[in-house]
């Protein structure tokens, strides 16, 4: 097996770190963006020589002892006072991706979503907890170690850390108030920042003093200055509230311009696809696909599906991409699936020309690597990236599956019906320049 096979056939998928905008622990800094990057709205806040993008908390410019620039990262000064720093920018949905790493027994935290409004950031801001574990010896409590949102919620026993001094690669998600935090490739927690069951941690925790605490849809990302030790670098974000860069709507939400379809049985659009409330709904029946008229060649392609929230029936379509000859069921492409349970598997349809992961392929199946997809009836997201021969799949912010060698190809990009109602909305693309 070569090393790219090696990587992609691993669960824990380091990589998915990597392609978006992380680097493995020990790597190398600072990093710039890929093309691919740019395309998908990734952004650096720290690039290892700037502090522009950052100010003191409750202050109008970065501290002037504190903090310093070291070998490409930002570093706090054990006790120099330098405070909390915060983002000049404030973000509501976001991914953040950096590396940290400590001196023994040091302590520190990124917080989000944080106001100015009170004496210090974690009155409003909830924590990704930075520790040195083993510099404690297992004194820590598991919601304040590393990876934790402090005092809510622990890390899973399996989470990954490195030895002190070494860098660990942070991943924090919020999307639709739903929170991940990831660390070394592993997610370390996931829960919702609303309802009755977030009220009740916050209650049952050291925050319930605060009365705005974990509820502000909106605020600075926050370094804290715990007095000790502590390395960042490759600071990384998108702002998932943004429209990507040169962002192209598929799908309009009202009509079907750009838009043309291809069903057995002579089906016409109109008895097959329609469109409610800038919604677009498959029957799913005669089979088919709706596709573009347009051809794309490299591209970060973002929707959201769902299938019928009233029945809750599972069922089957798919993403075509590179779809390329003539119409026909199935035409030649690769496929990335939307069978409920298998979101994120590849489809070769065709024989179209793709290199694959050997372990998880069956026939013309590449099975993903995890299950990343929301209850039936709820909107899931793809993201899928397609940059020269590399082809990248993301259930709900998670890579499943990587493709390489494909053939770069101008091609359409179709929507399935196969069998059973599904719904589309938020389809767009980010060409890659």
């Amino acid at each position: 097996m070569n090393r790219k096979m090696s990587l992609l056939a691993t669960t824990v998928l380091l990589g998915a770190a990597l392609q978006a905008g992380g680097a493995a622990a020990g790597a190398d800094a600072p990093k710039g963006l890929t093309p691919a990057e740019k395309a998908a709205g990734w952004k650096i806040l720290f690039d290892g020589t700037s502090t522009k993008k950052w100010r003191g908390y409750q202050g109008e410019s970065f501290p002037e002892n504190g903090w310093v620039i070291e070998d490409g990262c930002l570093r706090v000064v054990a006790g120099a006072g330098g405070g909390d720093i915060v983002t000049t920018d404030q973000y509501g949905d976001f991914e953040l991706v950096l590396e940290w790493r400590v001196a023994e027994k040091a302590n520190s935290g990124i917080m989000y979503r944080v106001t100015e409004e009170y004496k210090a950031p974690w009155h409003t801001g909830p924590e990704y907890q930075i520790l040195d574990d083993a510099g404690y010896g297992g004194a820590a409590a598991a919601s304040h170690t590393a990876g934790a949102l402090y005092d809510l919620y622990a890390p899973p026993e399996n989470k990954v850390t490195v030895p002190t001094g070494e860098f660990n690669n942070t991943r924090i998600v919020i999307r639709n108030n739903q929170l991940q935090h990831w660390l070394n490739g592993v997610k370390a927690v996931e829960c919702k920042l609303a309802g009755e069951e977030w009220k009740k941690r916050i209650a049952d925790s050291k925050f319930r003093v605060y009365e705005k605490f974990g509820l502000q849809p909106r605020g600075h990302i926050c370094l804290q200055d715990h007095g000790n030790d502590v390395w960042f670098r490759n600071i990384r974000i998108r702002d998932l509230d943004a429209p990507m860069p040169g962002e192209v709507k598929l799908f309009n939400g009202k009509d079907f311009t750009g838009l043309i379809a291809f069903l057995l049985e002579d089906g016409k659009m109109e008895d097959v696809w329609t469109i409610e409330d800038g919604i677009l709904i498959c029957k799913g029946k005669p089979a088919g696909y709706i596709r573009t008229k347009a051809d794309y060649t490299n591209y970060v392609l973002k929707l959201q599906w769902r299938f019928n929230p009233v029945t809750k029936e599972a069922g089957n379509s798919g993403v075509l991409l590179r779809m390329i000859g003539e119409d026909k069921v199935w035409p030649r492409s690769i496929e990335a699936q939307l069978h409920s349970g298998n979101a994120g598997d590849f489809w070769n349809i065709d024989k179209f020309p793709m290199k694959v992961v050997e372990e998880r392929t069956s026939g013309r199946n590449t099975k993903k690597t995890h299950f990343a997809e929301n209850p039936i009836g709820e909107w899931n997201e793809y993201e899928i990236i397609v940059d020269g021969t590399d082809v990248i799949l993301k259930v709900n912010g998670e890579e499943l599956n990587r493709a390489w060698e494909a053939m770069e190809v101008p091609g359409k990009i179709c929507l399935q019906s196969e069998g059973a109602e599904i719904q589309f909305r938020s389809i767009r693309l980010a060409p890659i320049k």
